[in-house]
């Protein structure tokens, strides 16, 4: 009998098992780097205001976007309260190492100042990824005040103090202070009234429950369009391109009223350096994107999209400049 053919499959069959033997670690190596690739799952955005403000806006302007880049869905979640600190606390305490948040002027540049039980440390608790765009300011009024121009409204609130209140999304917020720089300048006497994000500020401001208040045009021009707001200036030195028969508050009588917010991401201190490395190479390509420039400048914001160094060193500058005004203007420590 031949058993040639029997042994040749047996053979056979034990080189297969050999192979593949030396095959598996090979796969399990290529299955753990695709397990722990970043991202690998939802990336969640973090806004610390509510749904319909600025922040918000830019945030869901972003994601798609940044989605593609990234290959992962990107969840814009709304965590309003404490002029962006709860959001904020929520992103540093995450442990899914894939929540990063829209950062803001209020809670890294001005709360240190302002605020005396910070929940976190901006210059420890959280790494800059990018800028993502320069947010300058509408200054808004209620056509209920008779004041088509700012000296208009500068006389009126000087002839009318503590009647003239202005909102914003909160104690600490690039929105209160460039309220308090206007009182400052202009000396008049108006009353601040803080909320928890730009949407109710909005709706009050609509119903005349609040009288003025300092907005980025990509959340409120769309009122002034519509009558239904009065955009007086631009708390700007220059005039927006996209706006350009709105003149600076500065050109109005209040010279050097630049008190310009913007928007970033940030991430955690525990996401690792690669990983902030990747988030920053998607959101500048999504930051190049023509149609994406072109809305955002269309909503008066100007897009940055810089190195995590780059935007350390804004953030550290632009500390020390609301830093100058929270001290000009007299605030205290809450």
């Amino acid at each position: 009998m031949n058993h040639k053919p029997a042994f040749r499959r047996i053979r056979l069959a034990v080189a297969a098992v050999a192979a593949l033997a030396a095959l598996l670690p090979s796969l399990s190596v290529q299955a753990q780097a695709r397990a722990d690739a970043f991202p690998n799952r939802t990336v969640r955005m973090l806004v610390g205001f509510s749904p319909g403000g600025s922040n918000d806006i830019v945030a869901r302007l972003i994601a798609p976007g940044l989605a593609e880049a990234l290959g992962q869905p990107v969840l814009v979640e709304n965590k309003p309260g404490a002029g962006g600190n709860i959001a904020a606390d929520a992103m540093i305490k995450s442990t899914d190492g894939h929540t990063v948040m829209i950062c803001t002027t209020g809670s890294l540049s001005i709360q240190p100042h302002f605020i005396r039980n910070v929940l976190f440390n901006p210059e420890t608790d959280i790494q800059p990824v990018s800028l993502i765009g320069l947010t300058p300011y509408l200054l808004l009024l209620n056509p209920k005040i008779p004041a088509t121009t700012v000296p208009e409204l500068i006389a009126y609130a000087k002839a009318n103090p503590g009647k003239v209140n202005f909102a914003s999304s909160g104690n600490g917020t690039a929105g209160h202070l460039a309220g308090e720089m206007f009182r400052t300048k202009a000396g008049v006497d108006i009353v601040h009234v803080p909320y928890k994000g730009t949407g109710q500020v909005m709706a009050d401001m609509l119903s005349g429950e609040v009288t003025m208040m300092f907005d980025q045009p990509v959340s409120s021009y769309q009122y002034v369009k519509a009558g239904k707001l009065r955009a007086l200036a631009v708390a700007n030195l220059q005039r927006l391109p996209s706006l350009p028969n709105i003149p600076t508050v500065a050109e109005a009588g209040l010279p050097g009223f630049d008190p310009v917010p913007w928007a970033g991401l940030c991430a955690p201190k525990s996401m690792p350096a690669a990983n902030v490395a990747i988030l920053q190479r998607a959101l500048v390509k999504v930051l190049r994107q023509p149609e994406l420039v072109q809305r955002l400048q269309a909503d008066g914001i100007d897009p940055v999209g810089n190195t995590p160094e780059e935007f350390r060193t804004f953030l550290a500058n632009d500390k020390r400049k609301w830093g100058a005004l929270v001290q000009a203007a007299g605030l205290k420590m809450e």
